[in-house]
C-alpha cells in the first residue's frame, strides 16, 4: 500500500528521501505479528501493518500515510490529547479503554488495550510513536455478560430463598387452617403427622392419632380400599378414594381422598363429602319419586278407558256364567261350551290387561338394556288404544330391521304413553295418533342443527291432527310444570320428563307443530350394537304329574273360593291337600309336625304375616320346603331383585288352572 500511494506532495517526502529511523521504523511495524500503528512527525503521518485492515473500514484505501487525525476524525477528540502527551515525553498504558469504532462491519462499540512506545531522532527528539493495541471488546462483554449473569442469579437466589420462606409460611398456614383434612402416612398405613382439621372434624386430638394405623379409624367394610390406597401412594402412584371414618362420637363421616407420594411418605388431602352425599341420596329420591308420580299419573289416565273395558270383560265372564247355569238347569249341558270358552277368553284378556297395568305402574330399578323399540310399541299398543279412547283412531307403523338402542324400556313404555295421552288432549272431538319408528343417520349439518352427535338413531314418533301449538307455547313445552292443561289435568311434568329421559340415553327429542296443522313429537336414541335378547321360548307342556303316595300341599289363602280351586286341582292331582286362611293358622299346621312337600300361598294376608314372611318362616323350621307363590301383585313384589330363590315359583292371579298344575309339576318334579 506503500508504493501504491503517490508521495509526491506528502511532508515526508517519496519514501526514498526517508530517514533512517522512519525507514527502521515502518519496517518494524509492517512485518510485525502484533497489531501495531505508527504515528510520524508533525503531522502525524499514519502508517499500519496487516492486522489492523479489518479495523479501518472504508478507510483503508487511503489511510496509509494520512493524517492522524484525518483518519480518526471521529475519535480524534479523544485521541488527541493522548497523542500529545506521548509526544511530550509521556509514557502510558491504557486498559479496555473504550472507543467508537468505523470499520468495514460498521460503527460499534469497542474496547482497547493501547501502550505507547516513542522513537527518538539522532537529535534524542521525538520522532514518533510506536502505538500496541489490542482489541478487549469480547473480554470486556464477556466480562460484563458475567457480571449481569452473576447479578441475575443472586437475584433469583434473593427470590427463590424469599418464595421459599414464603412458601413455607403459607404451607404452615395452610396446615393450620385448612378446613380439609391433611395427613402424613408412611408407607405402613401408619399416620405420622394431622392437622388441626381433624379435631375439629372427628374430634380426635394430634396424639389419639399419630402413630397409630390408619384403619383404627376406619370401618372395616373400607379396609381394603384404604390399604390399595396408601400402597399405591407408596409405589408413587396417585390414588383418589372415598372411605368411611368414625367420629370419635360414633357417627359416621364420608371424607374424599387425593393422595400424593412425597420421598418415603404420603401426604393425603381428604374433604368431608357426607353432606355432599345425603343431599345427593336426597336428590335421586326425588328424581324416582318424580318419575314414579309421573308413571301414577298417566296411569290415571288409563282407568277411564281401562274401567270402560273392564266392565266388558266382566259382563261376558258373568253372562257367560248365568247362561251356562241356564243351561244346566234346562238340561241342555250340550249347549254351554260357546259359554264356557267366551268366558275364559274374556278372562284370559282380562288378566293381560291387569298384569300389563302391573308391570307399568310398579316401582322399579331403572335399568337401560338392548331393545327392539317395534316390538315394544306392538306391545302396548293395546295399553295404547284402550287410553285414547274409541274416538281416536290409532295407527302403528314400525320399520322392517329396526336398529336396537340401549334404552329403559320402563322409561320409554311411560314417554310413548305421554306423548299419546297429550296427542288425545289436543284432539277434543276426536281426530287420528299416528306411531311411527324409523332407522336415521343424522350427518353433521342435521345433527349440529338438532343439537345431538352425528351418527346412527333410532326415531320413535308420535302424530296428532289435534289443534298444534303457537310458536310461544312450543318454545316453552320442554320447561318443567308449564302446561295449557286445565287445573288439575295436568302436571305440566310429561314432555320434561321425556325431554330429561332422552338425554340421559344420548337422544333428544324434537317437537314439529303449528295452530291447525297437529304436532309430531320425535324421540332419537341412539343406535345400539346388540340386538334384544330373543323373547323366552313359551314353556313346554308338562305331562299330567299325579301325586306320589302320602305326598301332601298345604294351600294359604284369604280368599274362600280361590282357595277352594286350589284345593280341587290338587286333589285332583292326588295330593292330601291342607287349608289354612292366614299366615297364623299356617304356621300352626306348619309346626304340627304334619307332612307338607309343597307350600301354595297368596302373598297378601290377614292376621299380622303375609305370605312371604310365612314362607320364610316355614322354609326355617323345615329347610328345602317348596313355594309357590299365587298372588294379584307384580312379581317383584314377591321377589325383590327379580330373581326367585331355589325352589320357589311364582303365579300371578289371575291364572288358568292347567298353569297352576302345571307349575306344581315342575316344582316337584325338580
Amino acid at each position: 500500500m506503500i508504493r501504491e500511494r503517490d508521495w509526491s506532495n506528502h511532508p515526508l517526502g517519496r519514501p526514498e528521501t526517508w530517514s533512517p529511523e522512519l525507514c527502521a521504523a515502518l519496517s518494524l511495524v509492517l512485518n510485525s505479528p502484533e497489531s501495531m500503528i505508527l504515528s510520524w512527525g508533525p503531522e502525524l503521518s499514519f502508517f499500519f501493518n496487516e492486522t489492523y485492515f479489518p479495523l479501518l473500514g472504508p478507510r483503508l484505501p487511503w489511510a496509509m500515510g494520512e493524517r492522524f487525525d484525518k483518519v480518526w476524525a471521529d475519535g480524534w477528540d479523544q485521541a488527541r490529547p493522548i497523542i500529545e502527551a506521548a509526544f511530550a515525553g509521556e509514557s502510558q498504558r491504557f486498559t479496555d479503554l473504550p472507543w467508537k469504532l468505523d470499520t468495514d462491519r460498521g460503527s460499534r462499540d469497542t474496547w482497547w488495550t493501547f501502550s505507547y512506545s516513542r522513537i527518538l531522532d539522532a537529535r534524542g527528539a521525538v520522532a514518533g510513536l510506536f502505538i500496541f493495541t489490542n482489541e478487549t471488546t469480547g473480554r470486556v462483554l464477556g466480562d460484563r455478560a458475567l457480571a449481569q449473569s452473576q447479578d441475575e442469579l443472586r437475584a433469583l437466589n434473593e427470590t427463590l430463598e424469599r418464595r421459599v420462606e414464603e412458601r413455607t409460611a403459607e404451607r404452615d398456614l395452610m396446615w393450620d387452617t385448612s378446613p380439609d383434612l391433611i395427613v402424613v402416612i408412611d408407607g405402613e398405613g401408619v399416620l405420622q403427622r394431622v392437622n388441626p382439621a381433624w379435631t375439629r372434624l372427628l374430634g380426635y386430638e394430634p396424639h389419639e392419632l399419630v402413630g397409630h394405623h390408619v384403619n383404627e379409624f376406619v370401618l372395616a367394610g373400607d379396609h381394603r380400599e384404604t390399604v390399595a390406597a396408601y400402597e399405591l401412594a407408596a409405589g408413587g402412584g396417585s390414588p383418589r378414594i372415598v372411605n368411611r371414618f368414625r367420629h370419635k362420637t360414633g357417627s359416621v363421616r364420608s371424607i374424599a381422598w387425593v393422595a400424593a407420594p412425597n420421598g418415603g411418605v404420603t401426604y393425603g388431602f381428604g374433604r368431608d363429602v357426607t353432606d355432599d352425599e345425603r343431599q345427593a341420596e336426597a336428590l335421586r329420591l326425588a328424581e324416582e319419586a318424580l318419575r314414579q308420580s309421573q308413571k301414577m299419573e298417566a296411569v290415571g289416565q288409563l282407568t277411564g278407558g281401562i274401567a270402560h273395558d273392564f266392565n266388558n270383560l266382566l259382563a261376558g265372564i258373568s253372562g257367560s256364567l248365568e247362561m251356562i247355569q241356564a243351561r244346566i238347569e234346562q238340561g241342555r249341558s250340550g249347549e254351554i261350551e260357546p259359554y264356557m270358552t267366551g268366558a275364559q277368553g274374556a278372562a284370559r284378556r282380562a288378566a293381560a290387561l291387569t298384569h300389563r297395568l302391573l308391570a307399568f305402574s310398579r316401582r322399579q330399578t331403572l335399568e337401560p338394556k338392548a331393545t327392539d323399540i317395534d316390538r315394544l310399541v306392538a306391545g302396548m299398543e293395546d295399553l295404547v288404544r284402550r287410553t285414547v279412547g274409541p274416538q281416536i283412531a290409532l295407527a302403528f307403523h314400525g320399520t322392517d330391521d329396526i336398529w336396537p338402542t340401549l334404552v329403559d324400556p320402563n322409561q320409554l313404555e311411560n314417554a310413548l304413553l305421554n306423548l299419546c295421552i297429550n296427542a288425545r288432549d289436543a284432539m277434543p272431538e276426536g281426530g287420528a295418533i299416528t306411531i311411527r319408528t324409523a332407522n336415521r343417520r343424522i350427518d353433521d349439518g342435521a345433527g349440529s342443527a338438532g343439537d345431538m352427535p352425528a351418527g346412527d338413531y333410532v326415531s320413535l314418533s308420535v302424530s296428532d291432527t289435534g289443534t298444534g301449538m303457537a310458536p310461544d307455547v312450543l318454545a316453552r313445552a320442554f320447561e318443567p310444570f308449564f302446561t295449557t292443561k286445565p287445573l288439575g289435568l295436568g302436571t305440566g311434568l310429561g314432555l320434561s320428563m321425556i325431554y330429561g329421559f332422552a338425554h340421559q340415553s344420548g337422544g333428544q327429542v324434537r317437537i314439529d307443530s303449528a295452530v291447525g296443522r297437529g304436532t309430531t313429537a320425535t324421540i332419537f336414541l341412539p343406535r345400539h350394537g346388540v340386538a334384544e335378547a330373543a323373547a323366552p321360548a313359551a314353556p313346554i307342556e308338562t305331562a299330567d304329574h299325579r301325586a306320589r303316595e302320602g305326598e301332601s300341599v298345604l294351600v294359604i289363602d284369604d280368599e274362600a273360593l280361590v282357595r277352594m280351586l286350589v284345593v280341587d286341582v290338587l286333589e285332583d292331582l292326588g295330593y292330601r291337600a291342607l287349608e289354612a286362611a292366614d299366615g297364623p293358622e299356617a304356621m300352626g299346621i306348619v309346626r304340627s309336625g304334619a307332612r307338607i312337600d309343597l307350600l301354595i300361598t297368596d302373598v297378601g294376608l290377614p292376621g299380622g304375616m303375609n305370605g312371604r314372611q310365612v314362607a320364610d318362616a316355614a322354609r326355617e323350621l323345615r329347610p328345602g320346603l317348596k313355594v309357590i307363590f299365587v298372588t294379584g301383585y307384580a312379581e317383584t313384589a314377591i321377589l325383590g331383585d327379580g330373581h326367585p330363590e331355589p325352589g320357589m315359583h311364582v303365579v300371578t292371579k289371575p291364572f288358568e288352572m292347567a298353569t297352576l298344575s302345571r307349575r306344581i309339576a315342575e316344582l316337584m318334579a325338580a
